[in-house]
Parts: structure tokens; C-alpha cells; sequence
């Protein structure tokens, strides 16, 4: 991915804290896109994860390394704080308590089982975890439209019938190219690990990538067809059943899936012994493998998963070794 950065461009963005339009002053947030603590600052503020947001010290020690990173600067009213990460936060905590419930956290921000998990498990974990999200909110969806049968929703926003089964289509062609970049990650960085260490482990995973990926571009097809039919035909609606349940066959055999390798297969990596090197190559490699999750799918990536969640995918993403794809991946998360 290039870089799509002006180094020299400050990040100026005006926040009204979730829940806190009428209790809490509009802040001002001044830094760098760059800047991987305005990045999380900004992140942690908007999406209620401010006790989870504590940045690595790893990614602190970029920003202080960085040439044209811009010092970050928090204003609530007349008041103004920068600094560190941990002192920012601390700031924040102190005027905005109830952003969210208190966590446990540790240096690193994660439990006992996150610091010593591999990153390239770590990233697998989330992953599965946001497309899980994603499937089951697609699945309540398409129930949804099976329901009305060519009924406009209730919610204006959404617009007419066609315009929803379009945004529809949409979403789902999103959480296809994640799926598809995510099993094609496994099978290029993951599996080659675990065949390393004993040929075949990774033998029934594949099977199943191979096993639903003709489902997967099967309803991509009956999505298709959705569109251009006419929701006054008598086939209409049986079209729309015929969708609802593919999709549920989909959900659940990719949460068999997940959960099969969740348990069984990932706790493995800890056997491989990877060193500090190679599992940080494994992790750069994840990210250049899925360059569309990691660029303009991003957003819909961190959609799937609960604030504090987000918060460690960034650390990770706060690891990626080539700094013109990190800050690329950076300006997604400031523009989210």
C-alpha cells in the first residue's frame, strides 16, 4: 500500500463524546495522522475505551522517534494537557469518568494469556471475532428482509427497498473480501507454520476454506438476483427465504470453524516456539497479505469488535514493522 500521509498535515478534530452531548464541553484533539497516540487518544474518546487505550510502550517510543510527528494536544474548555500517552489518558479519565467501566489492565494492555499468546494468534483471534460479529448482524438482516418481503424499512435512513437491499449487497461484499483475505493470510502465513512443525495440522482448515468458498460466492450470486428482481414477482420472497438460509448454513459452519481453530488449532502455536523475530515477521506479513482488510476495510474491521477489542488491534497494528504500511493503516483509524 503506498503512502497516503501528508507528514506535515495536522490531525484537527473536534469530538462530542459519545452519550455526553449535553453533559460534556466539545474537546479539541491536535496531532499528527502520523501519530499512533493521537490515533489511539482519538479512538478511545469516541468509542468509550478510554481505560482500555493504553498505548505500548513500543508505539510511544515511534512517536518520540518520528521526524514530522506533531505533538498531541488535548483541549476540554479553557484546558490543555499533551504529554505522554499515559498522561493523556489520565487527563481524559479525570474529565470524562463514566466514558465507560472500569478494566484490569496491565502493562501492555492485555491479561496474563494476551502477553504471551503469539501476535500472529493475537490478530487470527480478533479477526474471527469481527467476522463472527459481522455474519450474525448480516444474518438478523437478511431475516429482517425476508420478513417485510419488499416492504420499505421503518427507519428513513435507510431509504427505499432498493436502496437498502443495495447497501445490503454492499455489506456483504465487504465482509466476503475480509473473509476471503483472512483465509488466504491462514493459508499463507499461518498454516506454513503449523505444516513446519507437524505436516498436516493444518490439513482440516484448509479443507473447510475450500469446503465454503463456493458458498460464499453462491449467495454473493443470489444477492445479485435480489437486486434486479422484482419484489412484486411471486418469487420474490421465496428468494429472500432461499437467502436467509444460506446465510445461516454460512454462519454456522464459519463459527464451527472459528471455534475449532480458536481451540485447537492456534493454542498449538505455543508448541512452535516462534522467536521474537519470526513472529513479528509473521505479523508483518498478515498485514501485507490483507492489504484491502487492513486499508478501506478497516473501519468496517473495527466495526466488529467491542471498544477495548479495537483498542488491541491497534496495538498490533502500533507493531507493524514497515513504516510507510502502519501509518497508511493509521490514517484509516484517524479517518474512522
Amino acid at each position: 500500500m503506498g503512502n497516503c500521509l501528508r507528514s506535515s498535515e495536522k490531525l484537527t478534530a473536534e469530538i462530542v463524546p459519545h452519550g455526553g452531548a449535553t453533559v460534556y464541553p466539545t474537546v479539541r484533539l491536535h496531532g499528527s495522522p502520523n501519530s499512533i497516540l493521537a490515533a489511539y487518544t482519538r479512538f478511545a474518546v469516541l468509542h468509550n475505551a478510554v481505560p482500555a487505550a493504553r498505548p505500548p510502550p513500543r508505539a510511544a517510543a515511534r512517536d518520540v522517534g518520528s521526524e514530522n510527528v506533531v505533538p498531541v494536544v488535548f483541549h476540554v474548555g479553557p484546558e490543555v494537557a499533551s504529554g505522554s500517552g499515559d498522561s493523556l489518558l489520565r487527563f481524559i479519565d479525570s474529565k470524562f469518568p463514566d466514558l465507560a467501566e472500569p478494566v484490569v489492565a496491565t502493562e501492555g494492555g492485555g491479561g496474563r494469556e494476551e502477553e504471551t499468546a503469539s501476535l500472529v494468534v493475537r490478530v487470527t483471534r480478533l479477526q474471527h471475532e469481527s467476522m463472527t460479529w459481522h455474519l450474525e448482524r448480516i444474518v438478523r438482516w437478511v431475516e429482517d428482509l425476508a420478513t417485510r418481503g419488499g416492504l420499505r424499512a421503518v427507519d428513513p435512513k435507510v431509504g427505499t427497498w432498493k436502496m437498502e437491499v443495495v447497501k445490503f449487497g454492499r455489506s456483504y461484499s465487504q465482509l466476503l473480501e475480509v473473509m476471503l483475505e483472512h483465509a488466504q493470510m491462514e493459508e499463507r502465513v499461518l498454516f506454513p507454520i503449523f505444516d513446519s512443525a507437524d505436516r498436516g495440522l493444518s490439513k482440516a482448515a484448509k479443507e473447510e476454506h475450500a469446503r465454503d468458498l463456493p458458498i460464499m460466492n453462491g449467495i454473493k450470486e443470489i444477492i445479485k438476483s435480489v437486486g434486479v428482481l422484482d419484489s412484486r414477482s411471486p418469487n420474490y420472497r421465496e428468494t429472500l427465504y432461499n437467502l436467509s438460509t444460506r446465510l445461516k448454513s454460512l454462519q454456522g459452519l464459519c463459527k464451527q470453524h472459528f471455534m475449532e481453530e480458536d481451540s485447537e488449532l492456534l493454542p498449538i502455536m505455543e508448541a512452535v516456539e516462534l522467536s521474537k523475530e519470526q513472529d513479528e515477521s509473521a505479523l508483518e506479513q498478515c498485514f501485507a497479505v490483507m492489504q484491502g482488510t487492513h486499508g478501506r476495510l478497516l473501519k468496517f474491521l473495527l466495526e466488529g469488535l467491542p471498544p477495548h477489542d479495537a483498542v488491541k488491534y491497534l496495538d498490533l497494528i502500533s507493531m507493524c514493522r514497515d513504516k510507510e504500511r502502519m501509518e497508511s493503516m493509521l490514517r484509516m483509524v484517524v479517518e474512522y
